[in-house]
């Protein structure tokens, strides 16, 4: 089976809409990595080359397939505008399925955070500061909502390389699986690095 066919029919119909015509090299890779293994997997390509998908149709497929029963992927990344580009593409691709995307961030609803602490599921998008204020403030919801957690995707990990903020962010990871008391694998995605072995075990 290739990994194509491997992908939950609304991961192949959404492929078919889009008028693909093949899945890119990195789409595949992803694919045998996220499916083939239990490993934490980095994501290396050029901008514009596919990561999100090639992270995400796997990813949603584990997960179509046995449902998580809180948020089932935190989705991680440097920047608000980041966040506001990418809900766009994984709105589109979860929508008809019912799979909930929701931003947390100083901009973002308070209707739609309350909704997802009311009945967490789905992709959470946040900021690594809003990681933080969220595990200060939610501290007791902090098991409800990730319990169950599977995912941790991490956009942009090389920006999070050069910095204290790096550290920091995955201080709060390791604080949130331990609250939580949860194992989720980390997928990171990066279009520029310069030492994939150094990232990787930095991930």
């Amino acid at each position: 089976m290739n990994v194509f066919e491997r992908y939950a029919p609304f991961i192949q119909d959404y492929i078919y809409r889009s008028g693909w015509q093949s899945l890119r090299a990195v789409q595949n890779a992803a694919g045998d990595a996220i499916f083939g293994t239990d490993e934490n997997v980095l994501l290396t390509a050029s901008t514009a080359s596919g990561k999100t998908e090639a992270a995400f149709f796997p990813i949603l497929t584990l997960l179509d397939e046995n449902p998580s029963n809180t948020v089932g992927v935190l989705y991680i990344a440097p920047l608000k505008a980041l966040i506001n580009d990418q809900f766009g593409r994984l709105n589109e691709l979860c929508e008809e399925e019912g799979i909930a995307v929701t931003r947390w961030h100083g901009d973002a609803a308070q209707s739609r955070k309350r909704k997802l602490i009311k009945k967490p599921s789905g992709i959470l998008q946040i900021t690594p500061e809003s990681l933080e204020s969220l595990l200060v403030n939610k501290h007791m919801e902090i098991p409800s909502l990730f319990g169950d957690l599977r995912f941790i995707v991490i956009d942009e990990i090389h920006s999070l390389l050069r910095a204290d903020r790096g550290l920091q962010t995955f201080c709060l990871i390791e604080r949130l699986t331990k609250l939580a008391g949860c194992d989720p694998r980390r997928i990171g995605l990066s279009a520029t690095i310069g030492n994939p072995e150094l990232a990787g075990r930095f991930l």
